[in-house]
């Protein structure tokens, strides 16, 4: 098993980063890993079953992922989209091809629907991964591409219903699901019931149960801790669902909606993000290495024929789909070249129909070959719109007039008394904020107050992009620990140049540590306050308000000029010993000759 492993991740190592580098994208460089280490070209695996069902959860952590990001206003506003375009592409994809097969051989229509219905399916990991690296997934075809999958994930559970009612052999092997399926048993409509319980506990268990949890385990600072009750939440839900025997995609992509509220969101995203992308490299690995060329080999001309056939029929209605819903050229053939291939669920659904009868054995190898070479072909069809789109003449695709989402302004890391104030001037002023703090019962009290504040560690690159640093103008760090202030300096001046930083100093100590890391800007906590105080101080021993107001600006003046000065010393307790003192004496002389200036001048 450490074998295989090492050469899964060897292979990924080596092929990924080429494949990037000349522009085929990451996708399909571990389907090609998947390819060169497979069977049927070095022959260094074999056995990929095992490792296929665990690559699969690379599959349900992407849809929790996605549900995080789906807010459930979000989720009702793409009802149209989902409910239209999604059906409509099943639908009519499902019936055109049982249509041609039933024409074009002797298979029954049961078989034939079948094969309809597995085709349907599209890859939402290609698909997702595929747009997401290239930016394209927030561009109205990107919105539709993944309205349409949502509802392609949602279809795959009636669709396996419905399986067992498409039997065309008697020599059916024994149900799996009914092993998988604690309720298989039970009567229908006892199994209904089980299912909404089980649906209504996900939902229920991620409004109400979970953020208590979380904002106990957050308290007690163990980032491992917080990061396996994230993977817990995860494998549980899917174990509970996959126990009914419903999709375990399904189930955490409804637990990601549900928490998608939660301000656990962004530090939820950060954990799962990378088993989330381990898992899907190798999902796609064991895909290209289990695709059984010596069919291809046997009949090419069948299995390029149904390839071939199986993208242009997909991209016909898709092309249709998108005249008919006005996406327009462009955003239309991204929108077909995004979705014309074969998906992941389809090979759930072949193994599923050849336990049930649909499937002969050669028609399961035959479906199981031809989609996932349509899923290899995928990503050189955006390849080809790519270079399509840059070629002269052509207009950029974010050019078009797409819905763009407001860019985040500023992000605030730090919510206490010094954050708050921040926040609220910039709020005021009509600035968009993503907040973030690190203490869930501070988290938990402004949300009481209707703030949204998320729960995070910002000295996190990764949490940083979650929270928008690529596009952010100003990052204000008012947290009030010295050492973690420097930290976010720190990562922030390294992966996000552009990005205009504001600290709170703590102390003079730590102001100087900010100036050397030569920030936008800082402020010291205390400081102002404390010369507000101090002027407020100067009229209650009988001096005059204005001559007091001049004192405290001198004052400030001087001391700023002396912390630059002072700053490059710091550290050297004798030079910078002596430099106070001298700073000191000049102050206090400065302010007793500007004394006696204005108190000759009132005399005169």
């Amino acid at each position: 098993m450490l074998a295989a492993s090492m050469i899964y991740l060897c292979a990924a190592v080596i092929s990924v980063p080429i494949a990037k580098r000349l522009g085929l994208g990451s996708v399909l460089g571990y389907l090609l890993a998947g390819i060169l280490i497979g069977p049927f070209a070095l022959k260094l695996v074999d056995n990929h079953a095992d490792l296929m069902h665990f690559a699969e959860f690379g599959v349900v952590m992407m849809l929790f992922l996605i549900g995080l990001e789906l807010r459930p206003g979000l989720l009702w506003g793409l009802r149209k989209t989902i409910l239209g375009l999604g059906v409509l592409q099943v639908a009519a994809t499902a019936l055109l091809v049982t249509f041609f097969i039933m024409q074009l051989s002797s298979l029954s229509w049961k078989t034939s629907l079948g094969i309809g219905l597995a085709i349907a399916l599209s890859s939402t990991a290609i698909v997702i991964q595929s747009l997401s690296e290239r930016g394209l997934l927030k561009t109205q075809a990107g919105k539709n591409a993944f309205s349409v999958l949502l509802f392609q994930d949602i279809a795959v559970i009636p669709i396996l219903a419905l399986l067992p009612l498409l039997a065309v052999s008697s020599a059916a092997t024994n149900d799996p699901v009914s092993h998988q399926s604690l309720i298989a048993d039970y009567p229908v409509w006892v199994q209904i019931i089980v299912t909404i319980a089980t649906v209504v506990s996900i939902v229920v268990g991620g409004k109400y149960l979970s953020a208590p949890i979380f904002r106990f385990i957050a308290e007690t600072h163990l980032r491992e801790i917080f990061t396996a009750f994230a993977l817990l939440i995860v494998v549980a839900t899917a174990v509970l669902m996959q126990a009914i025997g419903l999709s375990p995609a399904l189930g955490t992509f409804l637990a990601g909606v549900v928490l998608a509220e939660s301000e656990f969101r962004h530090e939820l995203e950060v954990d799962i993000e990378p088993f989330k992308g381990m898992l899907l490299g190798l999902f796609f690995i064991t895909v290209g290495a289990n695709i059984d060329f010596s069919v291809l080999i046997e009949s090419p001309l069948l299995i390029s024929g149904a390839t071939i056939g199986l993208i242009a029929l997909k991209a016909l209605v898709l092309a249709v789909l998108s005249i008919i819903f006005k996406m327009g050229n462009k955003q239309g053939f991204l929108f077909t070249f995004a979705l014309a291939q074969g998906g992941e669920f389809a090979f759930v659904i072949t193994s599923t129909g050849l336990n049930f009868g649909v499937f002969d054995h050669q028609i399961s190898n035959t479906l199981t070959v031809v989609v996932a070479l349509s899923m290899l072909v995928s990503p050189l069809l955006i390849i080809f719109f790519e270079w399509y789109n840059s070629q002269p003449g052509q207009k950029v695709l974010n050019g078009e007039k797409d819905e763009i989402e407001p860019t985040c302004n500023a992000i605030i890391a730090g919510y206490g008394r010094f954050g708050q104030i921040i926040g609220r001037l910039l709020d005021s002023q009509g600035f968009h904020l993503t907040i973030l703090d690190h203490s869930p019962s501070q988290i938990d009290l402004l949300r009481r107050f209707g703030n949204k504040v998320y729960y995070g560690d910002a000295s996190r690159k990764d949490l940083l992009i979650a929270a928008g640093a690529n596009e952010a103008q100003v990052l204000v760090i008012a947290v009030d620990e010295p050492d973690k202030t420097l930290e976010i300096v720190k990562t922030s001046k390294k992966y996000f140049p552009h990005l205009r930083i504001l600290a709170r100093a703590i102390d003079r100590r730590h102001a100087y540590e900010l100036i050397r890391e030569d920030i936008a800007g800082y402020q010291r906590e205390t400081f102002d306050s404390a010369l507000r105080l101090g002027i407020q101080a100067l009229t209650e021993l009988g001096v005059n308000y204005q001559q007091a107001e001049e004192a405290g600006k001198m004052f400030a003046l001087h001391d700023q000029q002396s912390l630059t000065m002072l700053a490059s010393l710091w550290g050297d307790d004798k030079s910078y010993g002596a430099a106070v003192r001298q700073r000191m004496e000049d102050l206090k002389q400065v302010l007793q000759r500007d004394k006696k200036e204005k108190k000759d001048s009132n005399e005169r």
